[in-house]
């Protein structure tokens, strides 16, 4: 049995995202922003760069290694010929400290493969109630799970 996807545990990995990380084309906007967030979950640099729009592209990338990426919220995608966004939220721990990451994502599609272009991007820390439910997406409350 495959492990589930990072980003979206109801698809298996290897259906999902792992045939984008070797070198498929994604299907649309979506699809490589989905790519993408798992590619920072397992730590994926080359596959990071590879699909970022050359225009923007830096020229090295350093993940932070206590970071702990949780959950993927997509909240909108609008695509039109080779242009496309896609706004979501990503939920991370960083050692005690919760937070959301929201992105307004900017794609081109060059040569048949998308590309991340850039984003508008807003980072809102989380304090989580004890009796809210927890931030990692268990559906259990805060204090019978991470708390």
């Amino acid at each position: 049995m495959s492990q589930p996807c990072p980003c979206n545990p109801a698809h298996t990995y290897a259906s999902c995202c792992q045939p984008l990380h070797h070198g498929a084309a994604a299907a649309d906007p979506q699809a490589l922003m989905r790519s993408r967030y798992s590619a920072y979950v397992l730590g994926l640099v080359p596959y990071l760069l590879a699909s970022w729009d050359a225009s923007t592209r830096p020229l090295e990338l350093t993940l932070e290694p206590a970071l702990q990426w949780l959950r993927l919220e997509l909240l909108s995608q609008h695509e039109e010929g080779d242009q496309g966004q896609v706004h979501y939220r990503a939920h991370y721990r960083h050692g005690t400290h919760w937070g959301v990451l929201e992105e307004q994502s900017r794609f081109r599609r060059d040569h048949g493969h998308w590309r991340y272009v850039d984003g508008a991007v807003q980072d809102h820390p989380v304090k989580p109630g004890r009796n809210l439910p927890c931030p990692c997406g268990s559906g259990r409350k805060f204090k019978q799970c991470c708390g």
